[in-house]
């Protein structure tokens, strides 16, 4: 979008609004001439023509005589004239600057049409007071909001189509497995039954597949809503990671990697919900021992501060590029596709992790340096209860 132009301290008058104005004094002149004239000869009138009052009025006709003609009254006349003058020009005001403000409000309408046919990169761009200057930032307000919401449209829609695509490429790959299989075996193309036992294995493997995708979207779309619902209790943060370790020690052991956890605690109390918090950790040690090949060691450390708690989770594989690190919570991305075939990923597993710790008003990043791939929590001691 462009920015927003500079504004204009006040409105340029076209040659024909000048003139307008113009004309428009002039007649006003004109008419308060005439105005003045006319009441001097109501006035004249009446007093000719009533003479039942000649008598009461004959001092006035001499003062208003002594006004205007004595040579010595020249100290009631001056007041008289700036009093009708000063009358006269606030007239004459009035109209032009009413004149002038119904011109600023054809230039705003003029302005808003402009808008209003498609270019919501231009904004109203005078700056004036009262309330024509409250208008004009009220439409600048809203003309940005609209845009911005259209663009957040735009972005969601464009976000579905991708979800779509993505799911749509990540489930066929499978499912043509399956139905490519299963057709060998209807159509009875195999020639013992250990190449059944083959086919209908396969088959039942790439179906999990399928299953563990729906399962993570499933879950992702879940965890990305802000109003997700958490089972919030008091639990103990560091028997959870404690549990999950032990339950990670065999896998870990079969790829030759030791799991150590490092605390110098013996419990850390907080709130939230164990369950969410499970799948993040369950994830995070998951990918360490799928995508850690090579490594020997993930190490797990928790801190804490009266407010927050700091866990990290690190191993020694192989590192992360680094233009892929800023890229490893968006969902579907993966940083080798072929690795993560092999191993069996969604790309959705950090989506959901970093949406879940987003639920508990947490952060997450991660970091490879060194030879050691790092992702680290912070997770607030004490979580509000969401209603």
């Amino acid at each position: 979008m462009k920015a927003n132009p500079k504004k204009s301290t006040k409105i340029h008058l076209t040659s024909k609004e000048k003139s307008e104005l113009l004309i428009e004094g002039i007649a006003t002149v004109i008419l308060l001439i005439l105005l003045n004239l006319a009441v001097y000869m109501i006035l004249i009138q009446i007093i000719e023509t009533n003479r039942s009052v000649d008598d009461m009025l004959f001092n006035i006709k001499a003062s208003i005589y002594n006004t205007f003609y004595s040579q010595h009254s020249s100290s009631l006349k001056l007041p008289l004239l700036i009093f009708m003058m000063t009358i006269d020009l606030i007239v004459l005001y009035w109209r032009l600057i009413r004149r002038y403000k119904q011109m600023q409000q054809r230039h705003i309408i003029s302005e808003l049409h402009y808008i209003s046919n498609g270019h919501l990169d231009h904004r109203i761009p005078f700056e004036l007071g009262g309330d024509a200057g409250r208008l004009i930032d009220s439409i600048n307000v809203l003309v940005d909001s609209t845009v911005a919401a259209i663009e957040e449209e735009r972005r969601i829609e464009q976000t579905k189509d991708e979800l779509i695509t993505n799911v749509s490429h990540d489930i066929r790959t499978p499912l043509t497995s399956v139905i490519g299989y299963l057709g060998l075996i209807e159509e009875k193309q195999y020639k013992s039954e250990e190449d059944l036992l083959k086919y209908t294995h396969t088959a039942y493997i790439k179906s999990k597949q399928m299953k563990v995708l729906v399962d993570d979207l499933f879950e992702y779309t879940k965890v990305r809503q802000s109003n997700s619902p958490l089972n919030i209790i008091t639990f103990d943060i560091q028997q959870l990671i404690e549990q999950l370790v032990v339950d990670y020690e065999w896998p870990a052991s079969q790829q030759k990697m030791e799991i150590d956890f490092q605390s110098p605690y013996e419990h850390i109390s907080m709130t939230g919900d164990p369950e969410k918090l499970v799948r993040v950790f369950d994830n995070l040690l998951s990918n360490a021992l799928k995508y850690g090949v090579g490594g020997s060691e993930i190490i797990i450390t928790i801190k804490k501060t009266n407010t927050d708690v700091y866990i990290s989770i690190k191993n020694n594989g192989p590192e992360i590029p680094n233009e892929s690190l800023e890229h490893l919570f968006d969902r579907f991305y993966r940083v080798e596709s072929s690795r993560s075939k092999q191993t069996g990923g969604t790309g959705l597993g950090l989506a959901i992790a970093q949406s879940i710790i987003n639920l508990h008003e947490g952060s997450i990043n991660a970091t490879s340096t060194n030879g050691w791939t790092s992702f680290n929590i912070v997770l607030p001691l004490q979580l509000k209860q969401k209603i």
